[in-house]
């Protein structure tokens, strides 16, 4: 497996930090924000706090197979008083009753060492093989969890983007119609509309406002998904500019990238490791019919002190002194537990088979991923292409609509129509540039070969500063464009 992106990780938020980023208004451009979720997104630092703790399997693993030392000690006194009745005959057989009274104090001292050391264990060496490919399982899935940072981070911040610039088309529509509104009212009083066009403007004006009010809000919800990865809020970011390059896959061959992914997807590698911890599992379960060896020793020591007065007559000196040393070799065998153990085995085979449907199910999506963000590259290239030039011919046509329209070859429907094709090819100009810079980080997401260090080529790509606060307070008013202007 590929050393941990930790590194990578660290390096990049190191350098981060030399670089000053302390502010979340500073934070402007993607690798910016990437270093902010970083350090924030508990989704992250979850999955860092799993990895560690499963680190620990493997010293616990280890734990079983060495020497297991206990040792107590201690130092008791105890104090005990009474009579009993005794039974007394004298020289000519007669015989009597008496009380025999007596007291004793004991003090005592004592203290154990006690070694156990498995010399054979097949149990517990197959759980040592079992914690090295679980500690290699957390390993995979916390550097998946890294590389999936980076795409849930690039995932919201173009949705932002996406969001902007739905809202500027929106906004330029508006502002369009409402001066076809105006002009629309100047046009009726000449006589040279009908009434129906004018309600027609206003109709699309304020449906266009509509839109504004509802492409406000998406605007809303995107910033507060992204804030939920950075805990940061932000008044602008950076988009790409007209210089963004549209570059073939490298290598350009769709088989090639799924041989990749077959060999360093992050969330294959994982079901691979969990397969492998199933399977030693199984071989653990069997070592309940194997015979265990372990070496035993200990040493133990003893010694109590008693007075005792008996007729009022104190006797001192009594107690008793152990020094006990043992060491031995002992065989365990189980021969029989009710059929857990045999339960148990079958039920680590089951789980051994479904960890094995596993890998395949997540080799055939991994398959799947590799192929549908490879094709994902090649079509958003061709899409960008195809967009921007729709974008450029409706740009055109509402030009020359426009210019119709006033010398009265074209009427205010075609007028609305161009208008509309135009805010969509805009959108779908500016939504295609980011699909297709999502699918770049896709394909190396499912090639697991997705760093930081790409996030940083992205951000080369974004050259021009956008604003990205809410343009109004979060309330009717504040979200409602500004009426239509009133009739003169």
């Amino acid at each position: 497996m590929r050393s941990t992106p930790r590194h990578l990780i660290l390096a990049a938020v190191g350098g981060a930090l030399a670089l000053g980023l302390s502010a979340a208004a500073s934070a402007t451009n993607f690798l910016q924000v990437y270093h902010q979720a970083l350090r924030n997104d508990p989704t992250y630092r979850q999955a860092y706090a799993t990895y560690m703790a499963a680190r620990e399997a493997r010293p616990e693993a280890w734990a079983a197979l060495l020497p297991q030392i206990s040792a107590a000690a201690g130092e008791t006194w105890s104090h005990s008083a009474g009579s009993s009745g005794q039974i007394g005959s004298t020289a000519n057989n007669t015989f009597y009753t008496y009380n025999l009274s007596n007291s004793s104090n004991t003090a005592a001292k004592q203290w154990s060492l006690d070694l156990t050391e498995n010399l054979f264990s097949w149990t517990d060496w197959m759980n040592l093989k079992a914690a090295n490919k679980q500690v290699a399982e957390a390993q995979a899935y916390y550097e998946a969890a890294a590389q999936d940072l980076i795409l849930r981070t690039a995932t919201a911040y173009f949705n932002v983007l996406a969001a902007v610039d739905t809202l500027h088309a929106q906004e330029s529509s508006l502002k369009a119609l409402t001066l076809g509104l105006t002009q629309a009212k100047e046009r009726f009083k000449v006589g040279l509309i009908a009434i129906t066009d004018v309600e027609q403007a206003r109709a699309a004006r304020d449906t266009a406002a509509a839109a504004v009010i509802t492409a406000k809000q998406t605007l809303a919800n995107a910033l507060d998904q992204l804030q939920v990865i950075t805990g940061s809020q932000y008044s602008n970011l950076t988009e790409p500019g007209t210089g963004l390059p549209l570059a073939m896959p490298h290598p350009a061959s769709q088989q090639a990238w799924v041989q990749t992914s077959l060999k360093q997807n992050l969330a294959l590698i994982a079901s691979r490791m969990a397969a492998d911890v199933a399977e030693y599992n199984v071989r653990a379960a069997f070592g309940s019919d194997i015979p265990t060896v372990s070496l035993v020793a200990s040493r133990s020591y003893n010694n109590d002190s008693t007075n005792q007065t008996i007729f009022g007559r104190e006797i001192r000196g009594l107690g008793s002194m152990n020094n006990d040393r043992q060491i031995g070799i002992e065989f365990s065998l189980p021969l029989f537990s009710g059929g857990g153990d045999e339960a148990h085995i079958h039920q680590t085979q089951y789980q051994a088979m479904a960890a094995q449907d596993a890998v395949e199910q997540a080799s055939r999506s991994t398959i799947q991923q590799a192929r549908d963000a490879y094709l994902g590259v090649i079509t958003g290239i061709a899409n960008v292409r195809a967009l921007h030039q729709a974008m450029t011919s409706s740009e055109t046509a509402f030009q020359a609509t426009q210019a119709g329209y006033k010398v009265g070859t074209q009427t205010e429907v075609d007028v609305l129509n161009a208008l509309s094709s135009l805010v969509a090819a805009q959108t779908n100009y500016a939504t295609s540039r980011y699909s297709y810079i999502n699918s770049i980080i896709l394909l190396q997401y499912a090639a697991g070969t997705l760093t930081p260090s790409e996030v940083a080529a992205i951000n080369g790509w974004l050259t021009k500063t956008v604003s990205v606060g809410p343009s109004g307070a979060m309330t009717p008013e504040g979200m409602t464009p500004p009426p239509a202007p009133p009739e003169k």
